[in-house]
């Protein structure tokens, strides 16, 4: 489960990511223009130090973009190539947050999702001493493939469009190869294994992710 709070941020994610995203090799949209939120889902960092959430995002009127992130507490070692920017949160203080692709937290979470069907994790407030739910704001559907949730060195590294038109970003779990779709379109689950995800307006389920 995912613990939230009603805080403010300086700037807000969506801020942070409208210089972000046009320097992506994978950006569709209008550069400078606003970037507006469309969906997300998080996923559970098992050690509690890492918030864990890709964002389902649009820059003016381009496509939709997915961009998974993470958010420390301190900086990440030789992950500046990752690195997305900083805000002030009113509770938590100073958080770096880097595209999840480079943060070795992601890629095993992402593995268990696709390969196991795990899900994305629960998000609650605390108020007055009790859990309170926030709804999802979208599906997120895995492969029940049988294999072994990967363990091992995790890496990341831009790479060609795989069976979707869209830029990709694969991460490596010990021997796995995991394809993330930048630009998610509905398209076929490899037989390997997929992630999709559908949304309010969005009823056909798009490809978000697949093993390679």
């Amino acid at each position: 489960m995912a613990l939230l709070h009603r805080a403010e941020l300086r700037p807000s994610k969506l801020e942070l990511l409208v210089p972000w995203l046009p320097g992506r090799s994978w950006f569709a949209g209008e550069a400078g223009a606003e970037v507006t939120r469309v969906a997300a889902y998080r996923f559970d960092d098992p050690a509690g130090e890492v918030g864990v959430e890709t964002l389902l995002v649009r820059a003016g009127d381009g496509p939709v973009l997915q961009v998974p992130l993470t958010y420390r507490g301190a900086p990440l070692d030789g992950a500046d190539d990752f690195f997305v920017g900083l805000v002030e949160h009113s509770v938590l203080g100073r958080r770096w947050v880097y595209d999840a692709c480079g943060d070795p937290v992601y890629p095993p979470l992402l593995a268990a999702a696709l390969l196991a069907d795990a899900g994305q994790a629960e998000e609650y407030f605390e108020v007055d001493g009790k859990r309170e739910v926030r709804p999802a704001s979208m599906t997120l559907t895995g492969s029940r493939t049988g294999r072994p949730v990967p363990a091992g060195p995790v890496s990341a590294a831009s790479a060609p469009a795989g069976p979707v038109d869209g830029g990709v970003t694969v991460v490596r779990v010990g021997d796995v190869e995991l394809a993330v779709v930048r630009r998610p379109v509905p398209a076929d689950v490899p037989a390997a294994g997929g992630l999709t995800g559908a949304w309010p307006g969005q009823d056909e389920p798009v490809l978000l992710a697949h093993a390679r």
